[in-house]
Order: structure tokens, then C-alpha cells, then sequence
């Protein structure tokens, strides 16, 4: 829900949407299963309605 509110929120302030962004972020760029895990979650975000 958040981010849906930053979304919309992002054409007057891009504010919200960057600090979802930033805290989203991670050092761990060789780490498989967070790999993995991320394109697990892409699945589930395209199948949800």
C-alpha cells in the first residue's frame, strides 16, 4: 500500500517513492538466495490481481 501511495503521490513528490526505493537496497549483490528470492516475488507480483 505504500508504495501504491508513493506512486501516486510521485508526479509532485518524488520523495516518498525514492526512500522505498533506498531502503529496498542492498549491498548483498552476490548473495544467491536473495537473487532467487527476488525473482520469486517478481512471479508473485505479475500473478497478483
Amino acid at each position: 500500500m505504500a508504495y501504491l501511495s508513493a506512486m501516486e503521490k510521485s508526479p509532485v513528490d518524488g520523495s516518498k517513492i525514492l526512500d522505498l526505493i533506498r531502503d529496498a537496497l542492498t549491498d548483498e549483490i552476490d548473495d544467491r538466495e536473495l537473487f532467487i528470492k527476488g525473482i520469486d516475488y517478481s512471479y508473485y507480483y505479475e500473478t497478483e490481481e
